[in-house]
């Protein structure tokens, strides 16, 4: 990669960067690549490894600060061939992130400062409209605008996509639904259209949905390896082992990640009326403003679901999620308690070890 604009650096960040204290220390870089504790950062001057400074490692205990791909951050470079030391983050603009896989209570942000979540789901046996629902939650919430890829096309008859396409449409209102075939090479234009230089996308989906060919079909080369799915659920193994940023022929950018075994969310309770906008509406009539839709007299979005008006599913997919915010909630407060405990002991304890003797 060359210029900064190249990365995606525009006035929005340049005004970002003049706020920075001690900038005049380090330069702007956006990070590439991320391997457990080991970066990649792209700078004007060309790609450079990196590693956390000593402030910067403190602060990372709290995954929420750790630098993620896509992310500006203030490095800075030594003469030579040394790692480069991050020192701080600058604000993200979006970004996407989930609960951690099992049962600790903390984010991953998986890619920051993404314009466009492509969401992909394969045609075949790994097809689920409530995995997308969850990525659209997902995607909603970190402020970018997600739209669904369905790959594998080629293997639906016409009519047969059509449906599945409408089907598609219906869980996700107002998002665009785009079918592609990324093995056949067709449809790609469809994804491309929408990006300019600079622009950044990131693809999410589980394995085996074909990420990984549609990236090598987007770049025009054989970059990333590719496998075969298991032909009893087609599913696949990890063949993307690390997040990373890729530069598309057209200027344009692409955070390409491996496959989401989970997809856990890390939301507010309320996050849940962008990817259920159909929901949100009817709601509107209800006959109480707070209504749950859980079985209130005069509840719209039940009656909708009754009558065939709501897709099929969807209320109950509603009320599940949303369960699984508000527990995510509870478990967010009483961690937050947990660590203020912490910290105070910890207060206390220097207190007492530097009290004046009498």
């Amino acid at each position: 990669m060359g210029t900064l604009e190249d990365l995606g650096w525009d006035e929005g960040w340049r005004a970002a960067w003049e706020g920075l204290p001690d900038r005049a220390a380090n330069v702007p870089a956006r990070v590439v690549s991320v391997h457990r504790d080991a970066f990649v950062v792209g700078t004007a001057e060309g790609e450079r490894t990196a590693e956390l400074s000593g402030r910067m490692r403190h602060r990372a205990d709290d995954e929420a600060e750790r630098p993620a791909v896509g992310d500006w951050v203030a490095a800075r470079v030594p003469a030579g061939e040394g790692a480069a030391m991050l020192q701080a983050v600058l604000p993200r603009r979006t970004h996407l992130a989930r609960k951690v896989p099992g049962a600790v209570t903390a984010v991953q942000v998986v890619a920051a400062n993404v314009d466009v979540v492509w969401i992909v789901a394969g045609l075949d046996g790994d097809y689920n409209p409530r995995r997308l629902e969850r990525a659209l939650v997902l995607a909603w919430e970190g402020g970018a605008q997600p739209a669904i890829v369905l790959n594998k096309a080629d293997l639906l008859a016409p009519e047969e996509l059509a449906a599945r396409v409408r089907a598609t449409e219906d869980v996700a209102p107002g998002v665009r639904v785009l079918a592609v075939s990324a093995s056949m090479g067709e449809g790609l234009d469809l994804l491309t259209e929408s990006l300019g230089p600079g622009r950044t996308a990131a693809l999410i989906g589980s394995s085996g949905v074909g990420k990984s060919t549609l990236v090598n079909r987007l770049l025009g080369a054989e970059r990333q390896p590719t496998a075969a799915v298991r032909s009893h659920d087609s599913r696949g193994r990890h063949t993307t082992t690390r997040r990373e940023l890729l530069r598309l022929p057209g200027g344009a950018l692409l955070v390409d990640t491996p496959g989401l075994r989970e997809l856990q969310l890390w939301a507010a309770p309320d996050a849940l009326d962008g990817a259920f906008a159909d929901v949100d509406a009817l709601a509107a009539s209800c006959r109480f403003a707070d209504c749950a839709h859980s079985g209130e007299p005069g509840c719209a979005v039940v009656a909708a679901s009754e009558d065939g008006t709501l897709g099929p599913g969807r209320l109950e997919s509603y009320r599940k999620l949303q369960r699984e915010l508000r527990h995510l909630a509870l478990r967010q407060d009483e961690r937050g308690q947990r660590e203020e405990k912490l910290r105070w002991r910890a207060i206390h304890k220097a207190a007492r070890k530097h009290r004046p003797r009498e």
